[in-house]
């Protein structure tokens, strides 16, 4: 059984995990890297943004050859799927990591999300529904009848941000064009998984990603990343609305000076609160779980599972 390493090319940071055979984790690093900066305007992928995740990709290389990684897998979510460029990105990422890059469908990555997330929970009697908010895109999943129901909606942290709120302090006309564009987004996601409408005041609801492990931080007073501490995190749903609006009446460099906000998520993290509030509300959900445990843990699960079945 081989030592993994899986990268995760998303919208607003690049990360890294390598798990020894058992599922040990060696190493999990993340960088902000914004790769989804301009694809909105654009379509495309910036040249800025392409050099700053390949300057990571060329360090999380170095990192992989440290622990003699054997079997690695690149992935890439949502803005790689909006961006025209985005196959030339992929080319030049598995050029540069030496191991398969692939853009994984938003179903996809929904499902190696709540892979990742549930693996180490306790049970439950309520069915666990992941929230997985992105820079691009945000992931629902949950499994039912012992298949994962999942849906990736255009919302992210990063996305959000752009169209309708902005950086800055939050105006009520803005919070307003905020809402709207969550709700549509909620909307469409009930009419495509009718599932989803079922679940409304029976969830175990569980975070991850990095709008959640910022709040957790925020919340628990840290000034520096503690895994033990924000892993598991209980968060209230007054908890997020009071933290997004008092984030969203500062400016940006205000928020950097709160213990725990972490740098390069200043200007967006308000949106994703926007976003986790939302799902709270559709979903009848008072309270949630963090999880540091995601989408790079269920991927790295999948690759020891082919390597134990011998698979290619």
């Amino acid at each position: 059984m081989p030592r993994v390493g899986v990268l995760d090319c998303g919208s607003n940071s690049t990360r890294l995990l390598i798990a020894d055979a058992d599922g040990t984790t060696l190493q999990r690093e993340m960088r902000i890297t914004r790769l989804s900066a301009g694809v909105d305007a654009s379509g495309n992928l910036t040249d800025e943004a392409r050099e700053r995740s390949y300057e990571v990709l060329r360090l999380y290389r170095r990192y992989m050859d440290h622990h003699r990684v054997d079997d690695g897998l690149l992935v890439a979510t949502s803005a790689v799927r909006d961006a025209a460029n985005g196959a030339q990105f992929l080319a030049d990422a598995a050029a540069i990591t030496g191991v398969e890059a692939r853009l994984l469908s938003g179903e996809e990555e929904a499902a190696y999300s709540y892979a990742g997330a549930t693996a180490g929970l306790a049970p439950d009697e309520r069915p666990t529904l992941i929230v997985d908010i992105g820079g691009g895109s945000t992931e629902l999943a949950v499994a039912l009848e012992g298949r994962v129901v999942g849906y990736s909606m255009q919302l992210g942290c990063v996305r959000v941000t752009e169209r309708a709120l902005g950086p800055g302090v939050v105006s009520e006309e803005r919070r307003a064009s905020t809402r709207r564009m969550i709700e549509e987004q909620l909307d469409a996601a009930v009419a495509a998984r009718p599932e989803f409408a079922t679940l409304v005041g029976r969830v175990r609801l569980v975070g991850l990603a990095g709008t959640v492990a910022t709040l957790a931080q925020l919340d628990v007073g840290l000034d520096h990343y503690d895994r033990a501490r924000v892993h598991h995190h209980r968060l209230s749903r007054v908890a997020v609305a009071t933290w997004r609006d008092r984030l969203g009446a500062m400016t940006p460099p205000q928020r950097l000076e709160l213990p725990g906000m972490v740098p390069g998520r200043e200007d967006v993290l308000v949106a994703g609160l926007f976003i986790l509030d939302a799902v709270m509300e559709r979903f009848g959900v008072d309270e949630l779980l963090s999880s540091e445990d995601d989408i790079l843990d269920g991927v790295a699960a999948a690759l020891r599972e082919r390597a134990r079945r011998g698979d290619t």
